[in-house]
Order: C-alpha cells, then sequence, then structure tokens
C-alpha cells in the first residue's frame, strides 16, 4: 500500500469525524449582588434560551467594596436562578468563592 495514499485516508477519516462533532460553548451571564428581580428574570431568559440550544451557562456574581463580606445574599440569588432553570438545567458545578466572584455552571438536561 502506498503510505501517501494512506496518509490522505486517515486526513479524510478525521475531516469526517470532525463534521459530526457538536462543539458545546459556554455563555457567561455576569450579575452583581444588588442586581434588581427585573433584570435578573432578564438574564435567566436569556440563559434558558441558551441551554435550549445545548450550550453550557455560567452564572458570575461579581463583588465590589464590601460586598464582598456577605456571600450568602449571592449563594441564594444562585440558587435562585437554579431552581428558575431547573426544567432544562442541572448545576455541574455548585457556587463557589474565586477571588472577587462567585461562580455556578450550569449544563443542559439531557433530553428524553
Amino acid at each position: 500500500m502506498d503510505f501517501g495514499k494512506f496518509v490522505y485516508e486517515q486526513a479524510k477519516k478525521e475531516r469526517e469525524a470532525r463534521k459530526s462533532q457538536k462543539q458545546v460553548e459556554v455563555k457567561e451571564i455576569q450579575l452583581r449582588p444588588k442586581t434588581n428581580d427585573h433584570h435578573t428574570l432578564f438574564k435567566v431568559k436569556n440563559a434558558r434560551s441558551w441551554l435550549e440550544e445545548g450550550n453550557k451557562v455560567k452564572v458570575r456574581i461579581r463583588f465590589r467594596g464590601r460586598e464582598i463580606t456577605y456571600p450568602e445574599v449571592a449563594i441564594e440569588q444562585l440558587e435562585e436562578i437554579a431552581n428558575e432553570l431547573i426544567d432544562v438545567a442541572a448545576v455541574e458545578q455548585a457556587p463557589q468563592l474565586d477571588g472577587r466572584t462567585m461562580l455556578m455552571i450550569l449544563a443542559p438536561k439531557k433530553k428524553k
């Protein structure tokens, strides 16, 4: 067998495999602890559409100044968002503090 033909066939198989793969994007929502309900619901609506498309959603709450002394406010806000999206998303990474931000990652639920 010709080595050049072998390399060509391998490359062709790899291209076909790449075509069938699905790229999962990670979209992000950024909030603050003082963000009001209307803005939060607007962001949650965007997150719902992204999750239905099959993308992951990263919810980030940024603290400024002395807001960092009340992380329970952010945890409560993140849990509320997770409860809003429980029908289309599962919590992949629970809320955790990372510097001056608190992160939670939501992944789309598998379709039945």
